[in-house]
């Protein structure tokens, strides 16, 4: 399974440009880990906690409908502690497209009234609320996720609309390549029936904690060293809470076994939905 490079742009510099005299020595800024929320412990090794450390993007990733994706460098300058991030950025309110937003929200509460009004009525105050929700609903999700060790990004800490977490891919090298989305995979028969199989059992968790994805494809699961990594959480669906909550996990689980169908591999659609709705349902 080939992996594609991530290039970083040539004007990417190592040393900071800015004169201020709180600019850091190196980099483009100091580590925003001080008054971020932070991800769930016990943390990973690799994380660097710091406050001394220094940040460095890279270069743009991905770019999507309500975030962009960067590449970001992380390290304590005078040591050999550096780690690559993926840090997400959603638009601001009048950027982003909120078109597909209604269905998701449903079963997603805020306390304030004035904030439940604005975001019905699609105002600008309602759109940068709904913006918030996108961001802390997917840290959220990815928290959660990663406690029922669920193959999914370790989210490293939100602040505002930026969200930094793990780079799935290899950063040996010096240049970081993104691990490959599932979609433009070439596995062996074996090696897809190993990919399904972890798909299974990760819908068959989420069902059974009451979650579907909400946007699941082929485009938004990446595959490294032959495991699966399912990104792109911001919409994730509460099943029982959200009056279409089983039309999206019918929707997701369809569109990925079309996928492994379309590979070779011979598995049943309604076999799999049924398994889930099963799960989903098990708690009542």
């Amino acid at each position: 399974m080939a992996h594609q490079p991530f290039h970083l742009p040539a004007r990417q510099a190592a040393f900071s440009t800015d004169t201020s005299p709180d600019a850091p020595p190196e980099g483009e800024r100091w580590s925003s880990w001080d008054g971020a929320t932070h991800g769930p412990r016990p943390r990973p090794a690799w994380v660097i906690t710091e406050l001394g450390a220094v940040d460095a993007d890279l270069g743009v990733l991905k770019t999507g409908k309500e975030a962009d994706v960067h590449v970001l460098r992380r390290w304590l300058p005078g040591t050999d502690r550096a780690v690559t991030l993926a840090a997400k950025r959603y638009r601001s309110g009048e950027h982003r497209l909120f078109h597909r937003d209604a269905g998701y929200l449903e079963g997603r509460r805020v306390r304030r009234s004035r904030e439940m009004r604005a975001m019905a009525k699609r105002t600008d105050f309602g759109k940068q609320v709904i913006g918030g929700q996108w961001a802390a609903a997917e840290f959220g999700a990815l928290a959660a996720l990663w406690a029922l060790d669920l193959p999914v990004p370790y989210p490293v800490q939100l602040d505002e609309t930026e969200m930094l977490m793990e780079f799935v891919g290899d950063t040996a090298g010096g240049t970081p390549v993104a691990a490959p989305r599932l979609v433009s995979v070439r596995p062996t028969p074996a090696e897809l029936a190993d990919l399904y199989d972890q798909l299974r059992t990760s819908l068959l968790t989420l069902a059974r904690h009451g979650w579907t994805h909400g946007d699941l494809s082929p485009y938004n699961v990446l595959v490294h060293d032959g495991r699966l990594v399912i990104i792109d959480w911001p919409q994730v669906v509460d099943v029982i809470g959200n009056p279409q909550g089983f039309e999206f996990l019918e929707r997701d689980a369809t569109t990925m076994v079309t996928w492994f169908r379309r590979r070779g591999l011979e598995v049943d659609p309604g076999e799999l939905v049924a398994d889930l709705v099963a799960e989903a349902t098990s708690r009542f």
